[in-house]
């Protein structure tokens, strides 16, 4: 009899996964492909690269996972690995010229009535267009916190700066981000 393992926690599908459990490690990838995928295309502003970054990340997840010391952390403990990946992409070589549009999937119910898919759509457009306005360590910065939920400390390790700067970087990305957006509150 197999369990059925999709309404199960993070922590206990990582605790699983780090004894072995190949299937409780495929639903928690599963869970969180997405997002890591999103969030590594916004770093590396490249899909190819995005993908090779998750593909990393998850080799290296499913090898550190029996480490994880806090398993219901394990959703940020992902995504820092993801960032890791992503930089070390991003060092190794220059980011491929086919950048996508980055897709972000609607969980507000949103695609069930075409005026709010087209609203959200235009939205999430302004919101692209806003970020790439901001000069490159702002919005490498929004990206890890907002999106990737990474800790000031962390993102200060990986950009090579102290957490005042990065606080300082944060605060003007969205102050801008803020007023940019304006429209769309």
């Amino acid at each position: 009899m197999s369990i059925d393992l999709t309404e199960a926690a993070d922590g206990t599908l990582a605790s699983r996964a780090a004894e072995g459990d190949e299937r409780a490690f495929e639903v928690l990838l599963r869970r969180h492909l997405g997002l890591m995928t999103a969030y590594a295309t916004r770093l590396t502003s490249s899909r190819a690269d995005a993908s090779d970054a998750v593909q990393e990340a998850s080799i290296t997840i499913w090898r550190e996972l029996p480490g994880l010391q806090t398993p219901d952390a394990v959703r940020g403990w992902m995504m820092t690995i993801v960032s890791r990946k992503a930089f070390d992409l991003i060092r190794r070589r220059r980011p491929a010229a086919d950048v996508d549009e980055l897709e972000v999937p609607s969980t507000d119910g949103a695609h069930d009535d075409p005026e709010r898919r087209a609203q959200s759509s235009d939205a999430m457009v302004a919101l692209r267009q806003a970020l790439d306005r901001l000069p490159a360590a702002q919005r490498r910065v929004w990206t890890m916190r907002e999106v990737g939920g990474e800790s000031y400390a962390d993102i200060a390790e990986r950009t090579g700066s102290s957490v005042t700067a990065v606080r300082g970087q944060l605060a003007r990305a969205r102050e801008s981000l803020t007023r940019e957006m304006e429209a769309w509150r």
